[in-house]
């Protein structure tokens, strides 16, 4: 019988640690590597496959080109394919596009849609064929400022000849005359934008100048079908379609949906890739929390469970629980930031002074940055191996690499000065530091009438116990690092939307949050967090920083922002020397962490109990297609901790 300890040695030697560097759930073939294990047994693959998520991660549009959640690009990428795909070690490979290229350094690029791409209906009934003027139509929508009210915008604003002008063209419309508008010939779009269509399956993209990393953008575009939007009656029934009058053209259609319960994707009939692997169902079972995930794994109704602290610690300590040599640990994915709001009101809508007052002192901030250990707060997912989820940046290692293979990533960790000793980064924590800053900041604060402690307002799904305890461990680690008269922790509750009961009406002190950008590019993480600019998705919905007035108390905080947004836009504007691009692009990520208008928080590193190879599956630092449902390889009767061993071997040396 093996010992604790000897489970654990297993377990730590073995953990997953991958950067985040695009790995694909494609097929082996395709990746260049055979994922699949020759095991002592015959293992039976799941057809219909049952799967769990949490009630808060609910999806919020069925429209893909307007949602810059990850909790709905979960779903939708199931049900929407894009022009480019990748494979599991982050190779861009093709998708509805066959092949595609280009000639002039990335400024120019061709896709060549293959044939066969079919649009269908919920019942995967053949609607149209999918063509490269689908492509136009989303891109017309995306930069119609009244269709797609301004969601993901940036990217192409700034890279796509023409973006810029359209977008600020039909911000000056009314809505009934932007609504009006389409990507046909002889369009306003076709006249402004650099989008070519010349034939049914050509498709030519022309940027301000040179983007050598566009075909990584191309994993995120999507189509939309001008019959679709006709067929619907027009752009305001577009943006309420459901699943059942949406049109697919992915590898399932969502069959069932009932809001904060269940859905059902079923593979569809009509995919272009008929040489994937797709299970014939896929049942999203919505529950209030791990602890029922893992009940219901218990009982054979789901195939994939993340274990609590509690649950994990209950079988990783007894060695004769049925599933003590079944624990595996997921990938390092995600990089999870503190978010402040700087604009915060009370419930009675009244601006919290003291508050916002606290939060836009850099010394205060900094207190955080430097004092605040969050190591029993990771405990709640990974009590085995927690230091698995400490993060020091603001972007994902793996993102991108500069011409010597030097990940980005070093490049940061060098400007922010932060040590490294045997390979690893050390902390940046420093009481020391984390002091000094605390009695600066009560000093200042203390002049500009702010009281202590400083309350923060923290909220959580009512009614979910987890989400209680975990927030429990949240505030026990703000109490011990920072201080019980400096700062007051309050757990607070949202009924159903957290959008629009606590951030639409500004009520979090700050948040925890996290992005997946759409290109391998690190301005991408930049873009959603700068000052001015109606499509910064991080400023806009949960700091606030534009809606801050300028004060003698703010004045500070707003320089900072300027400043960081000036390097940002200083950074974009290199595109013929890309380690010259990622440099800039580390100076201002560096500035905007040491100034700690944002404060590096976690990795997502959790522990579970899976019939699902996490290898098979999609893990990549950009693009929106982490759940996509195609090519994942399962054993019905689950992986154990050392069949994952021997599949992570297999996978490192493939790369």
């Amino acid at each position: 019988m093996k010992k604790l300890a000897g489970l654990v040695a297993m377990i730590l030697a073995t953990a997953l640690t991958l950067t985040s560097c695009g790995i694909r759930g494609e097929s082996g073939s395709e990746a260049g590597v055979d994922t699949s294990q020759e095991q002592d047994k015959e293992t039976e693959e799941i057809k219909d496959l049952v799967i769990a998520r949490l009630s808060t991660q609910e999806i919020q549009t069925f429209n893909i080109l307007y949602s810059q959640s990850m909790e709905d690009f979960a779903n939708l990428t199931n049900l929407v394919d894009s022009l480019l795909e990748i494979d599991v070690h982050g190779r861009v490979i093709p998708g509805i596009a066959e092949s595609y290229g280009t000639e002039d350094n990335g400024q120019t690029w061709k896709f060549q849609i293959r044939d066969g791409v079919k649009w269908v209906d919920v019942n995967g009934k053949e609607k149209a064929d999918c063509t490269s003027y689908d492509f136009a139509t989303a891109m017309e929508w995306i930069l119609n400022f009244h269709k797609n009210e301004s969601a993901q915008t940036s990217d192409f604003i700034l890279m796509l000849e023409g973006a810029a002008e359209y977008y600020e063209y039909t911000k000056s419309l009314s809505e009934e005359e932007a609504y009006s508008l389409t990507a046909g010939e002889g369009s306003k779009f076709a006249e402004l934008v650099g989008v070519e269509t010349p034939d049914q399956n050509t498709l030519i993209y022309h940027c301000i100048d040179s983007r050598p990393y566009w075909d990584s953008l191309a994993t995120c575009l999507w189509p939309m079908s001008q019959q679709m939007v006709d067929e619907l009656g027009g752009p305001a029934n577009v943006k309420g379609m459901n699943n059942e009058n949406m049109w697919y053209n992915g590898c399932y259609t969502m069959t069932s949906y009932v809001q904060g319960n269940e859905k059902v994707f079923t593979k569809n009939p009509l995919y272009w890739d008929q040489d994937c692997s797709l299970f014939d169902t896929v049942t999203v079972k919505m529950v209030e929390s791990n602890e029922t995930m893992y009940q219901l794994y218990q009982s054979g109704e789901v195939d994939h469970a993340v274990l609590t602290e509690s649950n994990l610690k209950t079988i990783s300590e007894n060695p004769e629980h049925e599933y003590y040599n079944y624990l595996v640990e997921n990938p390092v994915s995600g990089s999870y930031q503190i978010h402040f709001n700087f604009d915060k009101h009370l419930e009675d809508g009244e601006k919290d002074i003291n508050w916002n007052l606290a939060a836009a002192n850099e010394a205060f901030r900094l207190s955080w940055y430097y004092g605040l250990d969050l190591t029993e707060y990771w405990k709640r997912t990974n009590s085995i191996n927690p230091l698995s989820c400490e993060n020091e940046y603001y972007s994902m290692n793996g993102l991108t690499y500069t011409s010597d293979g030097t990940d980005y990533t070093e490049l940061v960790r060098q400007e922010l000065g932060l040590p490294k000793q045997d390979g690893k980064t050390i902390t940046r924590l420093s009481s020391e530091k984390a002091e000094q800053y605390k009695q600066q900041a009560i000093e200042e604060l203390t002049a500009l009438g702010v009281e202590f402690p400083v309350e923060i307002d923290y909220y959580i799904s009512a009614g979910n116990q987890t989400a209680l305890d975990t927030a429990t461990v949240l505030s026990q680690c703000f109490l011990e690092s920072l201080g019980e008269e400096y700062v007051k922790f309050n757990i607070k509750t949202y009924v159903s939307s957290g959008s629009q009961e606590v951030y639409t009406p500004k009520l979090q002190s700050f948040l925890f949050n996290g992005w997946t950008p759409g290109v391998n590019d690190p301005t991408n993480y930049m873009d959603t967090v700068i000052y001015g600019d109606d499509n910064a998705y991080m400023s806009v919905l949960y700091s606030n920083i534009d809606d801050v007035q300028e004060s003698e108390a703010t004045k500070q905080l707003l320089d900072t922002y300027k400043t960081f947004t000036q390097m940002v836009r200083e950074a974009e504007a290199i595109n013929d020397d890309l380690d010259k691009r990622y440099q800039a692009c580390a100076k201002a990520e560096a500035y905007l962490i040491s100034h700690a208008l944002v404060i590096p928080a976690y990795h997502s590193s959790s522990w579970c109990l899976t019939k699902i190879n996490p290898y098979s599956r999609i893990h990549a630092a950009f693009g929106g297609l982490n759940e996509k449902m195609k090519n994942w390889e399962t054993n019905a009767d689950g992986y154990t901790t050392e069949e994952i061993a021997a599949i992570k071997d297999e996978y490192e040396t493939g790369k």
